[in-house]
């Protein structure tokens, strides 16, 4: 990752290091997107999920900054194809009854009116579908998506087994470019995929990064580091990620996070350092 705190996919697309993540902020959504942004934050993640997301608010925050002077271009904006499975029966945002193609481009043109953008930076599948036939289908519809210019790349979250997600990327015409999961001693970090992601010049997204590791925030380990640099123990947790090639994502509701969470490139941990805090990482 470059030091200004970006880096560029295998597609050629130019990301921020950190993401500002979405969900579940309900009515507060529109305000907290114009919020970071102001702050500086260049990537948004959303989906195309009404159980969990306000993908509507976060078009109108981005609205409010796009009057305030900014570009289109001046953003990174990822939204999400999310299965009937995932979705609040009594909020659908497209026909659940149709094809799974059909719904995907029907979830696809819902974001774009939400968003208030004529693309995406990235198109994602929210999870795979429990018939690997149906993960192929609706990736196909994504990949068609691709063709027409509106998804800039494509990815998958929620994928938790390395097979799966082989099997995707020998069988995609259009690869993957980012892997968005869980990052949690659960999953063991998710080692082994991120490990297929580096071969592969995938993107790995890290969520629920702070919540899932209390422990490792705590550890003095950490806590010392942190000391040593007039920073944050999750300054330090978020940094260490971004220089190994992870891209977190946050979600925090303060201003004052917000603003530490940004601040992480104005420091680089050592060779040594990043070992002392891999070491805490080893599960």
């Amino acid at each position: 990752m470059k030091k200004d705190g970006f880096l560029v996919s295998a597609y050629g697309v130019r990301m921020p290091g950190i993401v500002y993540g979405t969900a579940w902020k309900k009515d507060r959504t529109a305000a907290l997107v114009e919020q970071a942004v102001s702050l500086g934050f260049r990537g948004i993640d959303t989906a195309c999920q009404p159980k969990h997301y306000d993908e509507a608010g976060v078009g109108t925050g981005l609205a409010a900054c796009l009057k305030a002077g900014l570009e289109r271009a001046d953003f990174y904006l990822q939204s999400k194809f999310t299965p009937v499975d995932g979705q609040d029966p009594e909020r659908m945002p497209y026909d659940p009854k149709a094809s799974l193609a059909e719904q995907v481009a029907q979830s696809f043109e819902t974001s774009l009116k939400n968003l208030r953008t004529p693309y995406l930076d990235c198109l994602i599948l929210h999870s795979p579908l429990s018939d690997e036939k149906d993960t192929l289908e609706v990736w196909r519809a994504m990949e068609a998506i691709f063709d027409s210019g509106r998804a800039r790349q494509l990815g998958i979250s929620n994928c938790y087994q390395l097979e799966r997600l082989e099997r995707l990327y020998g069988q995609a015409r259009v690869r993957p470019a980012v892997v968005q999961n869980r990052f949690c001693a659960e999953t063991r970090y998710e080692r082994e995929i991120r490990e297929f992601c580096r071969q592969n010049r995938i993107i790995f997204q890290s969520f629920w990064t702070l919540t899932a590791n209390p422990s490792v925030l705590a550890d003095a380990t950490l806590r010392a580091l942190a000391s040593n640099h007039g920073r944050t123990p999750a300054q330090v947790f978020f940094r260490y990620l971004t220089q190994i090639g992870i891209v977190p994502l946050t979600g925090t509701t303060s201003e004052t996070h917000m603003r530490e969470d940004l601040a992480i490139f104005d420091f680089e941990l050592t060779e040594n350092e990043c070992e002392a805090v891999a070491g805490l990482l080893r599960v």
